[in-house]
């Protein structure tokens, strides 16, 4: 069963800047791509490992924003951990440009992120979760 729930247009163009804003923060993840990450403030990586992973999953998340904004529908759970996640990854940047191990630009090359958090929270927070037909039928026999 799916729980996928209709966008409103702000939401979807919400959805489809992101998914732009990841494919380019997916390249810039990429081991050759030095440049990017020291315009963005963000420290060298030890093992290409670590930044393939990094540029997958940000591809990967932006390939779903993309998907579910062409449908026009999305699932409150994926943009539950979205928001969570767009958020986490600004407060990471900011907490380590607070200690002192990355420059201011590292945490303002992540605004976006924050933004986009802010807007997936407000959907969230404004459209009520769908109920299933099954808990709809248990409240009805209950009375």
């Amino acid at each position: 069963m799916t729980h996928e729930q209709a966008l409103p247009g702000w939401m979807r163009n919400a959805l489809f800047a992101t998914a732009a804003m990841n494919i380019v923060a997916a390249v810039a993840f990429l081991p050759p791509a030095h440049g990017l990450r020291a315009l963005a403030g963000f420290p060298e990586a030890d093992h290409p490992l670590y930044l393939m992973v990094v540029s997958l999953f940000v591809l990967l998340f932006g390939l779903a924003y993309l998907g579910y904004a062409m449908r026009g529908h999305a699932d409150r759970l994926f943009i539950t951990l979205a928001a969570a996640g767009k958020l986490s990854f600004f407060a990471l940047l900011v907490a380590f440009w607070t200690a002192g191990a990355l420059p201011v630009q590292a945490p303002l090359s992540a605004t976006g992120d924050l933004v986009f958090s802010a807007l997936f929270f407000a959907w969230l927070y404004g459209t009520p979760a769908a109920v299933s037909a099954d808990t709809a039928a248990l409240r009805r026999a209950r009375g």
